[in-house]
C-alpha cells in the first residue's frame, strides 16, 4: 500500500508514525515535505504541501492508495477538492468545510445559526469600527477582558486575549494596521467576550455520517510558564481524564458535537475529516472557542501515542465517507503528555541551524517518543534546528505524573544553543531544571 502525508511538522511526525506502527516494510509512505525525524520512516519529497497541482500529480504518479493531510492551509486551498477531482482517495476536510477554520467570522455565524453555545461577539471590518464597539460598552467596561481574533488563518496566532479596552485597541491596530500576522487574515476581525474557565479540546474523526472521538486534551498556547507570554503554535499537551468529567462530555456530545456535525450536513458541507473544537468550561457549561479542520499540534503527538487501533483503516473510512461506524477506534486507558522544545527567539525570531546534541541517548528511554517538527540534516549529517518548534518529547503512562516525568527525564538529555521550553505542562509551578 502506498501512503502520502501532507505536511511538515510534529503533527505529520506523529501521524507517519502512527500509520506505520504495526506494519511492515512493504508499506510505503512519503510526505511531504517533511523533516529530520520523518526521514527516518518515509521517503521525504520536497513539494510544497500548498502547490495542490504538483501533490495531485505526484500521487497520480506513485500511484498512492491513501493521502492524509496534517496542516489547514492545503484544506483551505482546496487541496482535498483538488485530489477527488481526479479520483484520487483523501482524508481531509474540503474546502467549503475548511471555512469552519479558514475564517473564524464564518465559523461564529454558523454556530449562531446552529445554536451551539459560544461567546458573544462582533465581527469589524476596520479599526474604526472596532472602536465604535468598545466604546458602546458592549463587551464590558475599560477594564474589562476582550478577545480578539484575526479573522483567517494565523498559525495559532491571530488570538489576543486583551486585559483592557487598552490592549483591545492595541491589538486590533496590530492586526489590521500593523500586519501582525498579514493583510489578508486581519481583513476582518472578531471582538467577543472574554469566558472565564478552564479550556479543553474534544478532537473527532468523522466520516460524514458518523464520528468517532479522540482522547480530549489541553494545550498550552502561551510561550512561558504559568500561561505568560505571546501566543505560540503550542507549547505542550496532555490528554487525561480529568480534562473533560464524563457529565461535561456527554454535554459536549449533546450540545455541541453533534449539533456541528448536523448543521454543517444541514449547510450542505458534511464533514469528513479530524474536526478539533476548542472549549472554555465555564461555570454554565461548555463553549466553543474555535473549530479547526485537523489535528491539532502538539495535540497530535499526545493523542496518536494512546491510539491502539489501526489508523489507516480509520483515515479510509474517512476519506470513503463511509464505513466509521464499522472501524474499531480503540484508546488506550493512559494518560499522556506532550512538550515541546522550541528554538532561541521563537514565536517572534526563531533562530535556525543549531546542531541538536544528546538525540541518541535520549531515544534509549523507555516509554518515550521524539517527534520532530522543525528539523533537518546539516551537509554534514547532523540534526540542527530549521523551525520554531524544534522536537515534541512525547509519552503515555499509566498516569499523567508518570508520562510528565518520562518527558521531563529525555528533555534533561537534549540541547542546543538557546533550547527553551515550558517546565509546567500539565501543571502549574512544574520542576526547575
Amino acid at each position: 500500500m502506498n501512503l502520502l502525508v501532507i505536511g511538515s511538522g510534529g503533527r505529520e511526525h506523529a501521524l507517519v508514525w502512527a500509520l506505520r506502527k504495526g506494519h511492515d516494510a512493504s508499506l510505503s509512505i512519503a510526505c511531504a515535505q517533511g523533516n529530520a525525524g520523518i526521514a527516518e520512516i518515509a521517503e521525504c519529497v520536497q513539494i510544497n504541501p500548498t502547490d495542490t497541482g504538483a501533490l495531485a500529480e505526484f500521487a497520480v504518479e506513485k500511484r498512492i492508495d491513501l493521502t492524509i493531510v496534517g496542516p489547514e492551509a492545503p484544506l483551505a486551498l482546496g487541496l482535498v477538492d483538488e485530489f477527488e477531482r481526479r479520483g484520487l482517495l483523501i482524508a481531509g476536510a474540503n474546502q467549503m468545510a475548511a471555512r469552519l477554520e479558514a475564517s473564524k467570522a464564518f465559523a461564529k455565524d454558523f454556530m449562531a445559526r446552529h445554536n451551539i453555545p459560544t461567546a458573544r461577539y462582533q465581527i469589524v471590518s476596520s479599526p474604526e469600527e472596532a472602536q465604535k464597539i468598545l466604546n458602546r460598552g458592549e463587551f464590558g467596561t475599560e477594564n474589562d477582558p476582550v478577545v480578539v481574533k484575526a479573522d483567517g488563518l494565523a498559525a495559532g496566532k491571530g488570538v489576543v486575549v486583551a486585559r483592557s479596552r487598552a490592549e483591545a485597541e492595541e491589538a486590533i491596530n496590530d492586526l489590521m494596521v500593523g500586519g501582525a500576522v498579514g493583510a489578508e487574515a486581519a481583513r476582518r476581525v472578531i471582538i467577543e467576550e472574554a469566558l472565564a474557565g478552564r479550556e479543553a479540546s474534544l478532537l473527532l474523526f468523522s466520516d460524514g455520517r458518523d464520528y468517532a472521538l479522540m482522547p480530549a486534551a489541553r494545550d498550552h498556547k502561551r510561550i512561558g510558564e504559568g500561561d505568560t507570554g505571546p501566543n505560540t503554535g503550542g507549547m505542550g499537551a496532555i490528554t487525561d481524564a480529568s480534562v473533560l468529567d464524563e457529565e461535561t462530555l456527554q454535554q459536549v456530545v449533546r450540545e455541541i458535537v453533534e449539533p456541528t456535525l448536523e448543521g454543517a450536513r444541514a449547510d450542505g458541507f458534511a464533514f469528513r475529516g479530524v474536526l478539533f473544537i476548542g472549549l472554555m468550561l465555564t461555570e454554565e457549561g461548555a463553549r466553543v472557542l474555535e473549530y479547526n479542520v485537523r489535528f491539532g499540534d502538539p495535540e497530535a503527538q499526545a493523542i496518536l501515542v494512546r491510539l491502539e487501533s489501526n489508523l489507516i483503516e480509520i483515515m479510509e473510512s474517512v476519506a470513503r465517507g463511509a464505513g466509521l461506524d464499522r472501524t474499531e477506534v480503540r484508546w488506550s486507558d493512559e494518560s499522556s503528555a506532550c512538550v515541546v522544545l522550541a528554538a532561541r527567539g521563537y514565536p517572534a525570531r526563531p533562530e535556525t541551524g543549531d546542531s541538536i546534541t544528546g538525540l541518541k541517548r535520549a531515544a534509549e528511554i523507555p516509554g518515550v517518543q521524539i517527534f520532530h517538527a522543525g528539523t533537518a540534516r546539516s551537509a554534514e549529517g547532523q540534526t540542527i534546528t530549521s523551525g520554531g518548534r524544534v522536537l515534541g518529547i512525547t509519552s503515555s503512562a499509566v498516569d499523567l505524573d508518570t508520562a510528565l516525568r518520562r518527558c521531563y527525564d529525555t528533555i534533561d538529555c537534549i540541547s542546543w544553543n538557546g533550547m527553551q521550553y515550558r517546565r509546567d505542562i500539565g501543571r502549574f509551578g512544574g520542576r526547575k531544571k
